[in-house]
């Protein structure tokens, strides 16, 4: 599939900003699956300084500076990607999740140096008792680790109710967990928490979902937004990509914007400002198949 993407933000506030310094993640990075034809970011008022890098993670990213006083600030990020269909490996041909666990740590580790990162905990992402318990029901003795994976995305994707005001990015992976409603950077958060607990790896992905349903298909949760999902590393086979907030295991309809340890690591846009005042967010995002 081969999609035109835009993603448009706008920041409205009550007084004017002097300056801003901010860092974006709006540029679909490649994979083996996935090659980004163009990707061009447009910022109103023009910045004074606009550069591109790649950060520690290999995401693409891009900083601008505004330095006009300003009291609306635009930035739309377009992009043309095309995305192969995924099948994953039979889950009951993949390693115990006990072995892949023990290969993580010790003497074995050094086999594995690019994941360990994503086994400890992070800003968003802590390790806790009561959720290493949640997720040993899911991941029972001897268990194979995709099996027992997917299982607890689709116990996380029952237990817990989609609510966008349920929630905000101050909101612990503890609180989600008690309350058991949030959007989709929680169960995100949650399932990479409940994977940590066990010592496995997990890493957050953000990007996108095909705006419109296939013929006789339901939308899914998350089009029309930034979407968030997570991959767990399995020994032979890489990071496969799971989907809690939809149940399922993403293919041809997820656009891979970037990745990291959690949403800080690639949050679509942040920065710091001098002024401004209160402020108002919109947000607009089309995923379009050419």
């Amino acid at each position: 599939m081969r999609y035109l993407v835009k993603h448009t933000t706008s920041y409205h506030y009550t007084e004017s900003v002097l300056i801003c310094h901010n860092e974006i993640h709006l540029r679909p990075r490649n994979s083996s699956r996935q090659t980004c034809f163009l990707a061009k970011v447009d910022v109103t008022p023009e910045p004074a300084v606009q550069s591109d890098h790649v950060d520690f993670f290999g995401n693409q990213v891009t900083y601008f500076t505004v330095q006009d006083r300003h009291k609306k600030l635009t930035v739309t990020a377009r992009s043309e990607v095309e995305v192969l269909p995924f099948a994953p490996p039979m889950a009951a041909f993949t390693p115990a999740w006990e072995d892949v666990r023990d290969g993580l740590k010790g003497e074995q580790a050094h086999r594995h140096v690019e994941v360990i990162q994503y086994v400890y905990e992070s800003a968003y992402v802590k390790t806790q008792d009561e959720l290493a318990e949640y997720a040993l029901q899911s991941f029972t003795p001897r268990r194979p680790i995709l099996e027992a994976a997917v299982d607890l995305t689709t116990r996380i994707h029952a237990d817990f109710k989609y609510d966008p005001t349920a929630t905000t990015m101050r909101t612990s992976v503890a609180e989600v967990f008690k309350m058991r409603r949030g959007v989709c950077q929680d169960f995100t958060h949650l399932q990479l928490s409940c994977l940590r607990s066990l010592g496995l790896a997990g890493r957050y992905v953000s990007g996108y979902l095909l705006t419109l349903p296939a013929p006789g298909r339901e939308r899914l949760i998350g089009a029309d937004a930034s979407h968030a999902w997570l991959s767990i590393f399995c020994p032979g086979f890489g990071w496969i990509d799971l989907d809690p907030t939809n149940d399922l295991v993403p293919s041809d309809k997820h656009v891979l914007l970037a990745y990291g340890r959690d949403y800080g690591d690639v949050s679509p846009i942040k920065g710091v400002i001098l002024g401004g005042g209160k402020h108002v967010i919109e947000v607009s995002v089309d995923v379009k198949p050419m």
